[in-house]
């Protein structure tokens, strides 16, 4: 035992067998690997273990920063463009501060469970470390503070798998009933809408062993008589006609280049699209064999002006837009850290990452117009890194007082507000400050899992005693708290929005910044929609819930008896 008592290898069993405890899964349903490392860190803490504060404090700030830096582009993106979205993150935090409220009032909740409840119910494990923060400020004894910290993670523990049953449940299985659809089908019918040939957006990447962008050669057939621009136009540039053969001469295309009934034309694509399209040529033929169009890829952060908020077929249809060159397709489009179903009436955002297929020049030309190429680079400069942290640790020292509350960022607040800051400032110069997407997902998994280890290492032996306080409360109390807010922004979305139902269920699973949830929704519709309404509000959730942390805390202070 005394071996078990060594805080690095305590720190270091937590994350282990955390993280396998976390890999066990019931249907979409897995409990984590951080919500599995609290579990083992209260479990081993039992043995009175505890790890250094300063370390805790150094992986939050890590975690959160990281947070912040990967989510600014699209946080600042979507304060313009997507403030209609963002009223499903409201609508969450609102309604669970009032049911908190309520609770505190009725079941006398202190203010250390009440903030677990939050975090656990709302899925969102930031807030452990804003509302601990928040707690340590008390003008209480340490060893009521300590008791407070302690049961925020323990109530935390308890009601993050019942918050992350419930919102799972209701928004794959639930809500379709409520709506009256067939999720699979209107996901289809939306995936169609956006500019798909067959309703499938689940990805547009490799599928199935084939590669996803073909070059095909058809007879122009039914098209003669067609310029190519038009032929392309009625595709809705889905397709790109590469070289014309005529006769024995290869000539290059240009858009008002008349097609005759026997020109070979190369067709390129995706290979849906490249499919869909045989049936307006003539017979297919084998690709000539002097015509080599070898294609490149390159990954390209979307900062052009014009581009912001309009849909992917409209960048070729102004005189700008024709600089991204014909012949380029964006195969993926990455967007805090998820796929984006790359169609032609996808709305695209500044920050959002394209992945360009073609030839070299033409991708060349249409990186240069759409933004700045990612050079690939697995270096962290440090430099941005610190002095980000730096910053954010500055601006959470100050407070804001409003009457008997004292509300302060702190310093997990800081460096989150830093950290949105420099995110969205290495969009515009992403030459400096370079945080490889490798690098961010690390120190994000890695600082939150050690700073939830190291909170339930020094929570284990308070744990038992808040569980026997208040038995079955906690569960209840945590369904309905990650329940009826998704119900409220359901009935809102649907009633007085007009929210096609897949992005409607994707904005509700982003309230809740719940992973888990958009993957059950992506696997139940068959393909990527729901993850359009999705990014807009995990961007403002992401932030706002971490903020309320010191809100919760004062709101409870304020009512608890």
């Amino acid at each position: 035992m005394e071996f078990l008592k060594d805080p690095v290898v305590a720190l270091f069993l937590s994350l282990a067998f955390g993280h396998l405890i976390g890999k066990l899964r019931v249907g979409p349903i897995a409990l984590g690997g951080i919500c599995g490392t609290l579990f083992v860190a209260l479990l081993i803490g039992q043995l009175n273990v505890t790890i250094d504060e300063d370390l805790k404090n150094t992986a939050f700030a890590l975690f959160i920063f990281a947070l912040g830096f990967t989510a600014g582009p699209q946080f600042f993106a979507n304060i313009k463009s997507g403030w209609r979205y963002g009223i499903f993150s409201i609508i969450e935090v609102v309604s669970v501060l009032a049911m908190l409220a309520i609770a505190v009032i009725v079941l006398d909740l202190d203010p250390g469970t009440t903030a677990g409840l939050f975090a656990g119910s709302a899925t969102e494990s930031a807030v452990i470390g804003t509302a601990s923060e928040a707690l340590a400020r008390l003008d209480l004894p340490a060893v009521e503070i300590a008791t407070l910290q302690a049961n925020v993670a323990t109530a935390y523990s308890v009601t993050y798998l019942f918050g992350l049953v419930a919102i799972v449940i209701f928004t794959s299985q639930i809500a379709p009933l409520i709506l009256g659809v067939d999720l699979r089908k209107s996901a289809q019918a939306l995936a169609e809408n956006l500019g798909s040939e067959d309703g499938d957006a689940a990805d547009s990447g490799p599928t199935h062993g084939f590669t996803s962008i073909v070059g095909r050669a058809f007879r122009a057939g039914p098209a003669a008589g067609m310029t190519v621009g038009d032929f392309e136009r009625s595709r809705n540039g889905t397709i790109t006609v590469l070289k014309v053969r005529r006769a024995d001469e290869i000539r290059d295309v240009v858009e008002d280049l008349l097609l005759q009934e026997n020109d070979i034309l190369l067709v390129r694509g995706r290979r849906n699209a490249v499919i869909a399209v045989a049936d307006r040529l003539g017979e297919e033929v084998a690709v000539p064999a002097d015509i080599v169009m070898p294609m490149i890829e390159r990954d390209v952060i979307l900062s052009r002006k014009d581009a912001h908020g309009r849909q992917m077929r409209d960048l070729r249809r102004s005189n700008e837009g024709r600089r991204i060159g014909r012949g380029v397709v964006i195969t993926r489009i990455r967007r805090l850290d998820q796929m984006i179903p790359a169609l032609p009436k996808t709305v695209l955002q500044k920050g959002d990452v394209l992945t360009l297929n073609g030839g070299e020049t033409e991708v060349t030309e249409a990186a240069s117009a759409l933004g700045t190429t990612l050079t690939g680079t697995d270096k962290t400069d440090f430099i941005f890194l610190g002095l980000g942290i730096v910053c954010g640790l500055a601006l959470g020292k100050f407070d804001l007082k409003i009457g008997a509350l004292d509300i302060s960022l702190g310093m997990g607040g800081g460096a989150l507000v830093a950290g949105l800051v420099f995110g969205w400032l290495h969009m515009h110069f992403p030459r400096h400050g370079t945080l490889p997407v490798a690098a961010a997902e690390f120190v994000k998994d890695f600082g939150l899992a050690t700073f939830i280890a190291a909170v339930g290492l020094s929570a284990g032996p308070s744990a038992v005693a808040l569980l026997m306080e208040y038995g079955l409360v906690l569960p209840v109390i945590g369904l309905l708290v990650s329940f009826v807010p998704a119900l409220i922004s359901l009935l809102v979305g649907w009633k007085l929005m007009k929210i096609e139902p897949p992005i409607l269920l994707g904005a509700i699973a982003g309230q809740h910044c719940s992973t888990p949830t958009i993957s059950a929704l992506v696997s139940q519709a068959g393909n990527g929609t729901p993850v359009i309404g999705y990014t807009v509000t995990y961007a403002f959730s992401n932030v706002l819930l971490p903020l309320m942390g010191p809100l919760v805390v004062a709101m409870a202070t304020a009512l608890y008896r």
